[in-house]
């Protein structure tokens, strides 16, 4: 069965919108965090405060996460499988670095474990470029 071409854009842009509005709902909580590391001053955020970014994090990950179930579900045109295949990679591991990220903010000790923030923050910056890169390359294939 042959790919739906306008089908395969709409959702993959459909994807890259819905991804940076998750990312802009995320942020507010990702800056206080960074601040506070970057601060020195993890340990004055609050219990509430870190179970506040924990569960938005989390739900920000799940949906990421039912992002990536779509584009695995996704039918790439013939020109464009590879590139594809390459953002799936690319859109797996970036769930995982924002999961890793949801692991390190722990409510339950009044913690933020900042190496491993700053690691998967480091991950979902490599990841979101790889992204990037698919993105545009998808694009110039598909609008030959």
């Amino acid at each position: 069965m042959k790919a739906n071409l306008g089908f395969y854009i709409q959702k993959i842009n459909d994807i890259v919108k819905e991804t940076e509005t998750i990312g802009e709902t995320m942020n507010p909580y990702f800056e206080e965090v960074r601040n506070a590391i970057d601060n020195g001053t993890v340990d004055q955020l609050s219990t509430d405060k870190l179970t506040e970014v924990h569960e938005n994090f989390g739900k920000g990950t799940a949906s990421y996460q039912g992002l990536l179930d779509t584009i695995k579900g996704l039918k790439a045109p013939a020109k464009v499988i590879g590139i594809h295949k390459k953002l799936e990679k690319a859109y797996t591991d970036y769930v995982a670095g924002c999961q890793e990220m949801v692991d390190a903010v722990n409510p339950s000790a009044a913690t933020v474990d900042s190496a491993a923030f700053d690691d998967a923050e480091k991950k979902q910056d490599e990841t979101t470029d790889t992204i990037a890169f698919c993105i545009q390359r998808m694009t110039s294939l598909l609008m030959k």
